[in-house]
């Protein structure tokens, strides 16, 4: 069953807690818009058998924790993912976290800094989604004159990149490990149309310009909602970034392909919080056998995901 805690503007929020993690670090998973923590099994199991601890944070209005219509807002869900740090009196955790799981992350280090992190990993998600001319790396189709609306029948199929498959394997293993499907909110429930308006005006560059920790930007380099370019646009000269991008998978990176995702995550918890990688990027294979490094030093080109 999962534990749950009382956020200060009165939500109940569920999560889980695996794995002791005596050797190993305390690791904070956050799933993106309408998926429940339980997506995260195949990381949760790969994280506590490399003797990590796992807590996995259903936000409000998604699995387990509390519909509510009120803090409907990115920044309302990164306070609450700062009070379940202060929950459970957790220091040096690393966070991760895909799609708006992401943006959740990046609120938090915006409202209240570092001092309880120790790095971050985040999946598929574009600090802007928004597309100027300077910023080309945002939602497929989304610009200053119709982002109010954009949204507005949930999230849009963009045609482009690799499309959603509920029968690929790695949503089939998942399935099997859990025991049927994930209990997905409906993208356009009234609980969270708000939210994901917020979320589509949101421009979290600076928040990643500035990020004092660790961290590694994970893309798909079939994303069908935006170019995988965003994560080595938004690492930019940061020396604490680093950047994955993952072959053959879209934007649920990894349920798209789970064990090169898991390869590139257990890889940042043994370098990257401990150490800070150098700025560079990398391009990982969908077998998760291997690596190709980049040059290093920002100038590989990356293709726009279609």
């Amino acid at each position: 069953m999962p534990e749950t805690f009382t956020t200060t503007d009165g939500a109940t929020l569920a999560c889980t807690d695996s794995g002791a993690g005596t050797d190993g670090r305390t690791v904070v998973l956050v799933a993106g818009y309408a998926m429940p923590a339980t997506g995260w099994a195949l990381q949760a199991d790969a994280l506590v058998a490399a003797g990590h601890r796992v807590i996995a944070l259903d936000r409000r209005s998604h699995g387990a924790s509390q519909d509510t219509l009120w803090g409907q807002r990115v920044a309302r869900h990164g306070a609450d993912l700062h009070e379940l740090l202060v929950a459970l009196d957790l220091h040096d955790a690393v966070l991760v976290g895909q799609s708006m799981g992401a943006s959740t992350i990046w609120a938090t280090v915006d409202l209240f800094g570092t001092d309880r992190i120790a790095g971050v990993l985040t999946i598929d998600q574009t600090p802007k989604l928004v597309n100027t001319d300077d910023w080309p790396h945002g939602f497929y189709g989304m610009t200053p004159e119709n982002s109010g609306t954009f949204f507005d029948d949930g999230i849009p199929d963009t045609g482009r990149g690799a499309r959603v498959d509920a029968g690929g394997a790695g949503m089939m293993r998942l399935v099997e490990r859990i025991g049927g499907m994930p209990d997905f909110r409906m993208p356009n429930a009234p609980e969270t149309t708000r939210l994901l308006r917020d979320h589509g005006q949101q421009d979290w560059r600076d928040v990643i310009e500035r990020l004092d920790v660790p961290f590694t930007m994970v893309a798909g380099r079939d994303s069908q909602l935006w170019p995988c370019s965003h994560a080595e646009a938004a690492v930019g000269t940061n020396p604490n970034g680093h950047v994955v991008v993952i072959e053959d998978a879209g934007h649920a990176t990894n349920l798209d392909q789970p064990d090169a995702f898991n390869e590139a995550l257990l890889a940042f918890l043994a370098d990257g919080p401990a150490t800070g990688p150098a700025n560079g990027n990398e391009t990982r294979p969908a077998n998760g056998n291997g690596t190709r490094p980049a040059n290093g030093n920002g100038t590989r080109n990356t293709a726009d995901g279609e």
